[in-house]
């Protein structure tokens, strides 16, 4: 298995209690504070999995955490000493992988992480799947839309603007969805 690249993020840095638990699960460690560099540094390390190791999340960091989990989503494990209801649910809104209060011991380390992956891996498999899910749903719209367009102006039936469209699609070498958002621009170019 291949050494996995952790940031970990410190409140203080003098601690070294989880940095060394760390190195002596074979994990490869870049050590930093928080600061408004966080999504620069993301994109220049690109960590396997990021380790925060604070007392309470700031909204900052939660905001920060939002908006990287929408540009490139990295598993995050969040060890805090604040266990507010609002505090963990704000994190789970941040799609923090795992949010562990007062749970920092050794010999846990590794599971934590391993499964923090594997519920960070499996919810990126559901987003994916949703997203494909509405691209199929929107095409779909795009095609019954050109489909009526079809029937209207060249008094196809349903069948033959379906089976036009298709063969449309097929020698453009592009989707139907493709094909049908083409169409509509065409008749809405036309009005």
């Amino acid at each position: 298995m291949n050494t996995l690249n952790v940031l970990l993020i410190e409140n203080n840095l003098h601690n070294t209690l989880l940095e060394n638990c760390l190195k002596d699960s074979g994990f490869k460690i870049l050590k930093t504070q928080y600061s408004a560099m966080f999504l620069a540094l993301i994109k220049e390390v690109t960590p396997d999995v990021i380790i925060f190791n604070l007392d309470t999340p700031s909204e900052k960091i939660l905001a920060d955490l939002h908006s990287l989990n929408h540009q490139s989503a990295v598993p995050v494990i969040m060890f805090a000493s604040d266990g507010n209801i609002d505090t963990i649910n704000q994190a789970i809104k941040a799609e923090v992988s795992a949010f562990i209060v007062d749970g920092l011991e050794n010999k846990r380390i590794n599971s934590i992480i391993h499964v923090a992956i594997a519920r960070f891996k499996q919810l990126q498999s559901l987003k994916n799947a949703l997203e494909e899910t509405r691209t199929q749903l929107e095409d779909r719209k795009q095609i019954d839309r050109a489909k009526a367009i079809l029937i209207k102006t060249q008094n196809f039936t349903e069948n033959e603007a379906y089976h036009t469209l298709r063969k449309l699609a097929m020698d453009r070498n592009i989707t139907l969805g493709e094909m049908a958002k083409n169409v509509i621009a065409m008749a809405d170019l036309l009005k």
